[in-house]
């Protein structure tokens, strides 16, 4: 191929690249900064929407954090558009922080023995948990025997005390989302129309001298 790399890297180096790319990461956290301070809405919503994807994103509802971001965010009157910026939160950089926090502060929280090390074991929930939903659709057909209790097991096991250990860290998180984003919103806001407001009075002057 024309365009394939002829020096094949390191599948280590490969790997760092993905989570940590040179300039990909930096570029995306610039571009969501710039993005949020230029939203125009008031400094509360703003703050609000951010708060409440940060919070979305320790939950168990992987692949839909953006969409309940967006739910919540219009329920409550934040800004959707910042509620959605939050979830980004939610990263290949913080999922396992995010993940060993919430599941194993939950697993303590509710009792559950056990603590989680690794990716793998919640591949294997979730594996569990879609052949339970499969098989058991499968037997209402009458094609084969549902495995309803493999849906239970992850109910109890894996989603109950993700979802419990993640509201603690996650509404810290969001709390401290909102109270540091807030006024760096309003203060850039003020900046800008201040901005504004001299290229304004400086045409008008011009146009007197003009005149």
């Amino acid at each position: 191929m024309v365009f394939k790399r002829r020096d094949r890297l390191p599948f280590m180096r490969r790997v760092r690249e993905f989570f940590l790319p040179r300039t990909g990461w930096r570029r995306a956290v610039r571009y969501l900064g710039h993005r949020i301070k230029r939203l125009p809405d008031t400094p509360h919503r703003i703050a609000l929407g951010l708060a409440i994807g940060v919070f979305i994103s320790f939950s168990p509802f992987f692949g839909l954090h953006i969409l309940i971001g967006i739910l919540i965010a219009r329920v409550i009157g934040a800004n959707v558009i910042a509620g959605l910026m939050g979830t980004f939160f939610g990263n290949p950089l913080t999922f396992p922080f995010i993940i060993g926090i919430s599941y194993n502060l939950g697993r303590w929280m509710t009792g559950v023995s056990g603590r989680l090390h690794e990716a793998a074991s919640i591949k294997h929930a979730f594996g569990n948990a879609f052949k339970g939903l499969w098989e058991t659709a499968k037997s209402w057909f009458g094609q084969g025997q549902g495995e309803i209790q493999l849906l239970t097991e992850f109910w109890h096991e894996f989603f109950f005390p993700y979802l419990i250990g993640g509201l603690i860290p996650g509404g810290v998180a969001g709390a401290i989302t909102y109270f540091v984003s807030r006024p760096l919103v309003q203060a850039y806001q003020h900046h800008r129309r201040a901005k504004l407001m001299a290229k304004l009075r400086k045409q008008a002057a011009s146009e007197r001298s003009e005149g």
